[in-house]
């Protein structure tokens, strides 16, 4: 099964930001056990936890290393002035392809 991590923010949930990076380092970090975790999509300000500096960037790097696609959104990027340091700058098309291949697509 093909599974998709959509990030639309640069952190897990909403209420305490701290708590909210945090889990989201946790998910990252536990999510290599996702079944066919194909690949994670980021869009708005979750293109940030691709940049260098990350929190998560050890977390993706390894994820990125076991097989799973980074896809930040190119205009996110632009947008927030970011450089990736990890993943392949993708359009929205690839964004959109990648979700409708998938068969389930869990959003963060």
């Amino acid at each position: 099964m093909k599974t998709v991590v959509l990030l639309n923010q640069d952190q897990m949930g909403h209420g305490d930001v701290d708590l909210s990076r945090r889990i989201l380092k946790t998910f990252l970090q536990k999510a290599i056990a996702l079944k066919g975790l194909d690949a994670i999509l980021m869009v708005n300000s979750g293109v940030k936890l691709s940049g260098p500096g990350s929190e998560v960037l050890g977390e993706l790097t390894m994820l990125e290393e076991q097989g799973v696609d980074m896809v930040p959104c190119g205009t996110c990027l632009n947008h927030y002035e970011v450089t990736p340091a990890v993943g392949k700058v993708g359009s929205m098309d690839e964004i959109i392809s990648a979700m409708g291949k998938a068969d389930k697509v869990i959003t963060i």
